[in-house]
Order: structure tokens, then sequence, then C-alpha cells
């Protein structure tokens, strides 16, 4: 009798996907060998997946959606992929890029790097890769972090664009990131995003002081039924706040840091500036 490993769900996010993916393998009465012809993987590999011992992939959730037919629902097990693999992995973060795709309002302030939906793919190359070496993640998690971020800008491209309202410190394009090729070419994308007619950037410059309104990154989302969706997060933690009575002061606290950052025309002017190498 093969003996078949116990699973704790609530040890790991891979543990409670490879539980999960067991279920809904067993319900059909399917071996692993069975679900691993149906999306081109060996039974070993699935079994891996399900013990926990190997991490699923977006490619492997993919074809299990296909498989079990739980492709584009809320329950797909590529979302679960996300989940585990992205970001983020923050609290709150996936159900934010869920909402993200179909805001009409986008309000964004961050500091010390470009925004995710304004970077370039090699800024964000760049950026991945520090995490590799640093540690933090692997190198397939560091290409699916590129994608997925790829995959949010693409979000946006749509025939009813949202509003995109960004505010950035002024570290976040004094900061160097990948060289001076890569760099330059991120500032041209900030100018690029300027001239879009549903855009508007803003620098919050650094001798605002103390009339900086947010110490840490903010992103704000208006909805179609106009409810607004706040979602903020430190190096270890996110937080996703629907409720009105803490989602409106940062809505006002994000209107007073636009008035005191610069226009977007000044905006502008310093990132040319910063182009040109002067200060």
């Amino acid at each position: 009798m093969v003996n078949i490993k116990e699973l704790n769900p609530e040890s790991s996010p891979e543990a409670a996907y490879g539980a999960r993916l067991r279920r809904a393998r067993e319900a059909r009465g399917w071996k692993q060998d069975d679900l691993g012809v149906r999306i081109g993987y060996t039974g070993r590999h699935v079994s891996g997946v399900e013990n926990g011992r190997k991490p699923p992939t977006r490619r492997f959730s993919i074809g299990v959606d296909a498989a079990l037919g739980t492709e584009g629902t809320a329950d797909s097990f590529e979302r679960e992929w996300r989940e585990i693999s992205h970001g983020s992995l923050l609290e709150g973060f996936p159900e934010y890029v869920g909402y993200e795709g179909r805001a009409v309002e986008i309000r964004l302030y961050e500091i010390g790097i470009i925004p995710g939906l304004l970077q370039t793919p090699e800024y964000a190359q760049v950026l991945a890769d520090s995490a590799v070496r640093r540690g933090a993640i692997t190198s397939e998690q560091a290409a699916e972090r590129v994608s997925f971020l790829a995959e949010r800008q693409a979000a946006l491209v749509r025939s009813r664009p949202p509003m995109v309202f960004v505010t950035i410190d002024e570290s976040c394009i004094r900061r160097p990131v990948g060289g001076t090729s890569i760099m330059d070419a991120q500032l041209a994308r900030l100018i690029e995003f300027a001239e879009l007619p549903n855009t508007m950037i803003q620098v919050a410059p650094y001798e605002i002081g103390e009339r900086r309104t947010f110490d840490l990154p903010v992103n704000l989302l208006t909805l179609s039924d106009r409810s607004v969706i706040c979602y903020a997060e430190s190096q270890a933690q996110g937080h996703l706040d629907r409720e009105s009575t803490s989602v409106l002061p940062m809505l006002t606290a994000y209107h007073q840091l636009q008035a005191e950052a610069l226009s977007q025309a000044a905006t502008v002017a310093m990132i040319s500036q910063l182009r040109k190498g002067t200060p």
C-alpha cells in the first residue's frame, strides 16, 4: 500500500496549494500520472507540487486550470499561484491588483523607486535581479515578477483607460537604478507618461519637508461606483482598506500632497534637467 503524505494546508501557501490540488484531482478519480498527462508534466512532478517539494509555476497552474475547468475564475490555480509567487506576497496585494484592473481612477504615491505601473521592463528587471542576489526571491520568481508587472501595465491599456495620478518623492528620480542608460530610458518613460491625455505626474520635492503627508507608498483606487479603496505597504506588510472612515482621510492627505508637489510642467522640466545631467 502506497504511503500518502499527510498535508497540513496551514503550514504554508505552497502546502495549501498542494492540498487543494490533491483534493481536486482525487475528486475526479485521477492518479497523479493522469493529471500529468493532461497538463504536460510527469506524475512525479505533480506529486512534488502536491507534497510541497516543488513550488507551483504559472505554466503548471494554467495547465491545471485548463484540465479542471477553472480558468478565469476566482478560484483558479493561476490566481492562487499569483498570491504565492508575486509580490508582493504581502497581504491584500493580490486582491488590490484585481481592483486595479477595473478602477476608473488610480492615485499612486511612491518613495525611492519608480511606481511599478510606470517602470520600463529594464528598470523592473534590475530591481528583480537585485532581489535575487539578496536571496529574497529565486530567478524563476524574478522572471515571473517582471512578467506579472507587464500584465498589470497592459491591463490599463483599454478603450476607456483610467485616469492615473502619480505623485512621486524626488528620491524616485534621483536614485540611480541599473546604470545611466537604463535610468535615462526610465526618465524618458516618465515624460512620455506625462503626455498622455489620462495621466498626471508630479514630483514631491525634498524642500516640502514636513509637509509631505505620507511616509510610506500609498495606492488609492476609485471604482465605477465611486467607492475608494486604499492599499498601503511597508517592507514586510501590506494592507487593503475599503472602510470610508479610514480611506477618505487618506484621499484628503493625497490631495494635500498634490497641492504641495510641483506642477506637471515643473516636474517634466526637473526630469528633463536630470536627463541632461544637470542638478
